[in-house]
């Protein structure tokens, strides 16, 4: 399975919990946890607002096409 986002590390590093967060996005806790783990993506609204929640750039929550 390719990794194709970053929001569980970015969750760590904000200490905030996968539940935390489906909670303030008004999403079941399974679907959080099946984009933390690269098993389905965000649409780009919630992408964006995840990371408006965790006060980052949307590039952060994306692993990189550039090495």
């Amino acid at each position: 399975m390719e990794r194709i986002n970053r929001i569980k590390e970015v969750l760590v590093i904000k200490g905030m919990s996968q539940k935390k967060l489906a909670e303030i996005m008004d999403k079941n806790p399974n679907t959080i946890t099946s984009i933390c783990n690269n098993k389905s993506q965000p649409h780009l609204k919630d992408l964006k607002r995840m990371a408006e929640i965790l006060d980052v750039d949307i590039r952060e929550l994306l692993v990189s096409t550039k090495e």
